[in-house]
This record gives structure tokens, sequence and C-alpha cells, in this order.
């Protein structure tokens, strides 16, 4: 039963300081993005060093809702890198078959030669 039971603590210790860790990390990545001052940050990084707990029950009090809006405006700006990259991959694709399907109307017209569609041709698909 003993046995059972320090297991039990031993697990809610590691759990506490796992959590604790990765606040800490959280809070030193918020100093280091937010817009203030570098001697403010100075200040923050100091503090939080010196009385971790106090430092990061502070920091959370006094930054917490402008902590989360610069999460949400990072993952909001990641978003958007991601749509655009994807829809410019996407888009390279059909670019390619919009761009051979007007050198073929040109060529139809006689506009170009076969020659000089071809070469254009493979300058596209390489």
């Amino acid at each position: 039963m003993n046995s059972f039971l320090d297991f039990f603590w031993l697990m809610l210790y590691a759990f506490i300081w796992i959590i604790w860790i990765m606040l800490l990390f959280r809070v030193f990545a918020d100093i280091f993005r937010s817009d203030t001052s570098g001697g403010a940050k100075a200040g923050w990084v100091i503090f939080v060093i010196i009385l971790p707990f106090l430092g990061v029950l502070i920091y959370l009090i006094a930054q917490g809702g402008n902590m989360a809006k610069r999460e949400v405006a990072t993952a909001v700006e990641m978003d958007q890198t991601q749509r655009e990259y994807i829809r410019e991959a996407a888009g390279s694709s059909s670019g390619v078959a919009d761009e051979l399907e007007r050198l073929s109307g040109l060529k139809d017209r006689g506009v170009l030669t076969d020659a000089e569609f071809e070469a254009q041709k493979a300058k596209l698909l390489a």
C-alpha cells in the first residue's frame, strides 16, 4: 500500500514539474516575442530568473491577455502563410496547363510555328 502511494506522489510531482518547465519556456518565449522595449524584457527575464514562481505568476497576471493575443496572431499568420503556399503550389500546375492551352491556340491561329510551339512547350515543362 505504501509503495502505491509513493508511486502516486512521484507521478504527481513529475507531472507538476513538467507543467512548470513548459510554462517557464512559454513565458520566456513570450517575453522575447513581445514588442516591449529591451529594458522591459531584461527586467522580466531577471525577475523570472531570481524569483521564478512569483515572476511567472506576476507575468501571467500582467501579460496573460497580451500573451494570448500574440499566440493567436502567430497562429493566424502561420495559417495564412500555409494557405498562400498551398495556393501557389496548386496554382503552378494549373498555370502550366493554361499556358500550354494559350500556346496551342497561338499555334492554331498561325502565330507560332511548330518549332516555336515545341520550344515554348519544352521550356514550360522543364
